[in-house]
């Protein structure tokens, strides 16, 4: 097998690439361990910046996007029981939208199959090769069958626990960690939400957020120990911690419903510079991770693909190397400010296992001033609802 770029991952960074270079004439295969199935069901993030709404849209994936998401003008800060609206679009003059991850995905798979893509779902034993050489290769096993598809490119898509950053040669990247004192329990529940706009709130018993998917389902979370063991949460000590955590004095209520999917995940920073070597470029989650407070990991990924496709546009067109040499500065630059507001949002939001007090008070001083200054909301605006690319 021959093709342009080699993909491996079919999430939102690797099919968006794909369907940026259909655009430009570029000839792509995804490779996915999963079922078409399994990834058009995952649930992930859901909070979609208005730059990634722009590119779906000038690239011909937003029909459905327009029609079903939910645009947000807002968010609400809640403590000491009462909330505090931070007002995104009129102090930046963007927006958010609500959009499950598993929709984009969605109607990517859909885009690339319908122009003639080529997407192989379930591989299996994926290798890379040759990334310092003209030609890498990737071999997998597909329907029992051993595969060879030698590339000119590969691009790793396939998050944080992929094969694609380990094929680089050990020494050539520097990488980051910081992993946090709590985790998310996150609950899908069917019910409709309690909320217009995101509800991000800080409490003595730990952050809750209520946030939602559409009219019908919401999306809930609250804090939890690293090491919590799901079996120790029930749907009703759920639904009671949330309650507590986002009790507001106007008389705000929450309504409960069947929980459909629950689960935890820990909170972790990771960066890996660079993101690249040779002919292999790391984007989305097998390059970064980022704390989900700042809803920035889906975003930043389609960033990531849209610098790569341009960069690779530009080489197949002209020969010039010299965005594709850039590539992991231009990214990098947008990584490590998301990097640093979603750590402040966390930082602010969560109570810390060891705090004697002193560090709740400097969050509540911190919120009080987010809430109370133009100039400081103004900032987080900024920053929520997504910079815009270069």
């Amino acid at each position: 097998m021959r093709t342009q770029v080699g993909i491996v991952g079919a999430g939102p960074a690797g099919l968006m690439l794909s369907h940026l270079l259909h655009l430009q004439g570029i000839e792509s295969v995804v490779l996915e361990a999963r079922s078409r199935a399994y990834v058009e069901q995952r649930v992930r993030a859901g909070v979609l910046e208005q730059a990634t709404v722009e590119l779906l849209r000038d690239t011909g994936l937003a029909e459905r996007l327009d029609r079903e998401a939910l645009i947000h003008h807002g968010i609400e800060l809640r403590f000491d029981g009462k909330g505090h609206r931070i007002a995104l679009t009129d102090l930046s003059g963007r927006s958010i939208w609500i959009y499950g991850q598993q929709e984009v995905v969605k109607d990517m798979i859909v885009a690339r199959l319908d122009s003639g893509g080529t997407i192989h779902f379930e591989v299996e034993d994926v290798r890379i090769s040759g990334v310092d050489s003209t030609a890498p290769t990737i071999r997998f096993r597909a329907n029992g069958a051993e595969e060879d598809l030698t590339c000119d490119v590969v691009a790793g898509c396939d998050g944080f626990h992929g094969v694609s950053r380990d094929a680089i040669p050990a020494g050539m990247l520097h990488e980051y960690h910081r992993e946090f004192p709590f985790a998310w329990l996150g609950i899908l529940a069917a019910v409709a939400p309690s909320t217009d706009e995101l509800i991000y709130a800080y409490h003595d018993r730990g952050f809750a957020l209520h946030s939602l998917r559409s009219p019908e389902i919401s999306r809930l979370y609250i804090q939890v120990p690293p090491d919590e063991d799901i079996r120790a949460w029930p749907d009703d000590r759920i639904w009671e911690e949330l309650r507590a955590r986002l009790a507001s004095d106007d008389g705000w209520t929450l309504a409960d419903g069947p929980v459909v999917e629950k689960g935890i995940a820990a909170m972790r920073s990771f960066v890996v510079e660079p993101m690249q070597h040779g002919r292999l470029f790391l984007a989305g989650d097998a390059a970064h991770i980022v704390p989900a407070t700042g809803a920035k990991g889906l975003n930043l990924a389609i960033h990531d693909v849209h610098v790569l496709a341009n960069a690779l546009a530009s080489w197949y067109g002209t020969g010039d190397t010299e965005q594709m040499d850039r590539y992991s500065e231009r990214c990098l630059r947008r990584v490590w400010r998301v990097q640093e507001f979603s750590s402040s949002m966390s930082s602010m939001l969560h109570r810390l296992p060891d705090d004697d007090g002193s560090v709740g008070r400097l969050q509540r001083a911190q919120l009080e001033y987010v809430c109370s200054s133009v100039a400081a909301a103004t900032g987080l605006a900024e920053n929520y609802v997504g910079l815009p690319y270069d």
